[in-house]
C-alpha cells in the first residue's frame, strides 16, 4: 500500500449545501392587542358597575285607603347587649384542685436489670466499663456450676427506677437490658 501525504494535499473543497429557508411566520400583533384592549375594557366596565349604587325599583301604583301615619322606627335598632351570666372569671382564681396521688407499690422482692451474659470474663468487664461511663454501677455475677458471666445492675426498690436507668443505657446504645424481679 502506498503512503499518502495528507498534510501537503490540503483540504478538500466543500460540497455545496442545499439551502433550506424556514418559512417566515406571519405575526399578527393587532389580534393580541385587540384581545388585551377588550379584556381591559371589560374589567373596567365591571369595576364601574360595582361602584354604582343600585337604583330602587319603581314603586307600583296601587290604590289603597289612606292609613294613619305612625311614628317611624329607626332602621338600626339593636336589642340591648346581654348581661354576663358567667361567674368563672371570679371563681377560677380562688378554686383549689385536689389530686390524690397513687401510692407506689413497694415489692418485697427487689428488681434487677441484666445487661448481658457473656462466656468470658473479659467481655463482661468491657460491658461493665461501658455502663460505668454512663454513671451507673454494675456487678458481674457468676452462678456456681455455670460458665456464664452476667452483668447486673441493682437491686432497685421500684421498677420505675430500673426503667429510668434502662432508658439512659438505651440512649448510650447499650442494649439489650432486661428487668425482672431478683430470684434469691
Amino acid at each position: 500500500m502506498a503512503n499518502k501525504d495528507y498534510v501537503r494535499r490540503g483540504r478538500s473543497p466543500k460540497k455545496p449545501t442545499r439551502k433550506t429557508t424556514p418559512i417566515p411566520r406571519r405575526r399578527k400583533p393587532w389580534r393580541s392587542g385587540l384581545l388585551a384592549l377588550v379584556l381591559a375594557g371589560g374589567f373596567g366596565y365591571g369595576l364601574y358597575q360595582l361602584s354604582q349604587d343600585p337604583e330602587p325599583p319603581a314603586p307600583q301604583v296601587v290604590e289603597t285607603k289612606p292609613q294613619p301615619v305612625s311614628k317611624p322606627q329607626p332602621a338600626n335598632s339593636l336589642p340591648p347587649p346581654p348581661t354576663e351570666q358567667w361567674d368563672y372569671v371570679e371563681s377560677l382564681p380562688n378554686r383549689q384542685i385536689e389530686v390524690k396521688a397513687k401510692e407506689l407499690q413497694v415489692s418485697d422482692i427487689p428488681y434487677i436489670m441484666q445487661c448481658g451474659a457473656y462466656k468470658t470474663m473479659h467481655q463482661a468487664e468491657t460491658r461493665k466499663l461501658d455502663i460505668a461511663f454512663q454513671g451507673l454501677s454494675s456487678k458481674i455475677r457468676n452462678k456456681e456450676g455455670s460458665s456464664w458471666f452476667r452483668v447486673v445492675l441493682g437491686p432497685y426498690k421500684f421498677k420505675r427506677d430500673a426503667e429510668r436507668d434502662k432508658h439512659k443505657l438505651q440512649r448510650a446504645k447499650i442494649e439489650p437490658c432486661a428487668i425482672w424481679k431478683e430470684q434469691q
